[in-house]
């Protein structure tokens, strides 16, 4: 090809590569060569080479190397935002083809929230060993939060959460609806009871989840339309099989969704389980998907096939649609 002025013939400009975007992108993230070189694969020769070509491409400077650090240009900030969109378009189209080459292979990358993780997984796992043996499933438990930021900045695919999320660009698949149970020590007035009506909540000693769990918020918000105002929390835990054991040891009572109830009691003799009078309050959970992902007909195939799986628990399986 004919080149004028490092321009080819005709006028038209140079185009960036996909690996000089691809090096670009992986420097503005961590702000070190080495790093950067390490995330992607590539050698730090390679990757510095590909970023110079990508500043000579453009015709300005992106990063301000120093001994001790590298620091993004104000053009640098601007195109790395660019860089990252054109990446995650490119990754789309990746996915979009694969889909349609072939559905229900290759990875899926599912979060999952603590709370539903180890009640809900053994039939997921299940289903994808029988229904769909090419599928990749990988799983990362984390809490709320950080998989939605997962979700929308293309770690994940898929979660596997309580909803409603409320997040723009986000659309939720429902599974199922269950209620919430009053866990309680043997010895308490509670126990055992059935059509506890919510207002017994105002003056329970209620054992919550820590911070950043949804189960948390959840809990407050029904003692709150129990007419309960913000007590102190003096005692928390980070799972709720330790909860449970300090139900047991006699610190409190804990709200726990049907879900968890079998596995979490079992492991002592000293819980009893109450029950309140309808409507319980409950929990929805659904599959939360980026709205218009490429791959957005299997995860509603899948929601499809996880509702029929799950009608075995204690649950209200939802309708099939979407909501977000």
């Amino acid at each position: 090809m004919a080149v004028q002025n490092g321009k080819p013939a005709g006028g038209r400009k140079r185009q960036p590569s996909l690996a000089q975007l691809r090096a670009f992108a992986a420097v503005a993230e961590h702000l070190h060569f080495r790093d950067a070189a390490a995330a992607i694969g590539m050698s730090q020769p390679a990757l510095s080479g590909a970023v110079s070509a990508l500043e000579e491409t453009l015709g300005v400077a992106l990063v301000e190397r120093t001994t001790r650090k590298v620091l993004l240009s104000p053009a640098g900030e601007r195109i790395a935002v660019r860089a990252r969109a054109v990446l995650d378009e490119v990754g789309a189209l990746l996915e979009e083809a694969e889909a349609v080459r072939a559905p229900f292979t290759g990875a899926l990358r599912l979060g999952v929230i603590p709370t539903v993780a180890p009640y809900l997984l053994p039939t997921v796992l299940r289903l994808v060993h029988e229904a769909y043996p090419e599928l990749d499933l990988q799983v990362h438990e984390e809490q709320t939060a950080s998989l939605i930021e997962g979700l929308t900045a293309g770690r994940l695919d898929l979660l596997l959460l309580a909803v409603p999320l409320g997040v723009p660009g986000v659309t939720e698949l429902p599974l199922f609806d269950e209620d919430f149970v009053l866990v309680t020590p043997l010895d308490h007035w509670l126990g055992g009871r059935e059509g506890i009506p919510r207002e017994a909540l105002r003056e329970l000693n209620l054992l919550l989840l820590d911070e950043g769990h949804c189960l948390r918020d959840q809990a407050l918000d029904i003692c709150r339309e129990a007419g309960r105002g913000d007590a102190p929390v003096t005692t928390t835990a980070a799972g709720l099989a330790t909860l449970v054991q300090l139900v047991a040891g006699g610190l409190g009572v804990t709200l726990l969704p049907r879900t968890a109830v079998a596995v979490e009691t079992s492991r002592s003799s000293q819980l009893l389980t109450g029950y309140f009078a309808e409507p319980a309050p409950t929990r929805r959970v659904a599959l939360a998907m980026r709205t218009g992902a490429a791959r957005a007909a299997e995860y509603e195939e899948l929601a499809g096939a996880l509702r029929m799986a799950l009608r075995g628990l204690p649950v209200k399986i939802s309708p099939s649609g979407t909501s977000g």
